[in-house]
């Protein structure tokens, strides 16, 4: 397995050369990023190479990183990373490209529905749900949440009890959206906020 990706990690290295930022490998598996100016490219060519021949995308997902790490280990770069995890069934391995987006504000970066079709129902997921724009995408819209949702509810600063909630009004006959009515309570485990929660030797 090792030699195998070893293999994978020189053929990589020689397709996609100074388009690589950072090439990694753990547990197994090897997790390669490129620059979002040479996302698309570097996408085509791992398709495309038949050292590589990544012909199947697996999963594409978005990523938040602003709590990432604690302390010295605390995240300092870009917040939205899209992560796609590739299969060649030729070579018979995978791989998992990452790109972040270079602005946290609004986070955009280029749709990969060119080269893998099935990348569209994914990038909606990860707009929907992060907020992250794909240029190119030929229908980007919301696909899990409600055509009203307000946000992306899994950027960690979404509030628990999310923006709106809906109800049904009776003398309106339809339903409505209004400010959460939720009070917020206390989500931190009685363990973990009383110091001698559970302290059995103590009684």
């Amino acid at each position: 397995m090792a030699g195998k990706l070893e293999q994978l990690k020189n053929n990589l290295e020689a397709a996609l050369g100074s388009r690589i930022v950072g090439l990694t490998q753990a547990l197994g598996e090897i997790t390669v990023v490129v620059n979002a100016a040479d996302y698309l490219a570097a996408a085509q060519t791992l398709h495309d190479d038949p050292g590589l021949a990544f012909a199947q995308l697996m999963d594409l997902c978005g990523v938040d990183y602003s709590a990432y790490g604690e302390g010295e280990g605390a995240w300092k770069g870009a917040r939205f990373a899209a992560t796609s995890h590739l299969l060649s069934l030729e070579h018979n391995w995978r791989v998992r490209l990452r790109v972040f987006a270079p602005d946290d504000a609004f986070p955009v970066v280029d749709t990969l529905t060119g080269i893998w079709t099935n990348a569209n129902w994914y990038e909606r997921e990860a707009f929907d749900l992060f907020g992250i724009m794909f240029s190119g995408h030929p229908d980007l819209r919301r696909i899990l949440t409600d055509y009203g949702f307000i946000g992306h509810p899994f950027r960690k600063d979404f509030p628990l009890s999310g923006h709106v909630e809906m109800r049904y009004d009776p003398q309106q006959q339809r339903v409505i959206y209004q400010p959460v009515t939720i009070e917020p309570r206390e989500i931190t485990p009685r363990i973990i906020r009383e110091e001698q929660y559970g302290d059995l030797g103590k009684h």
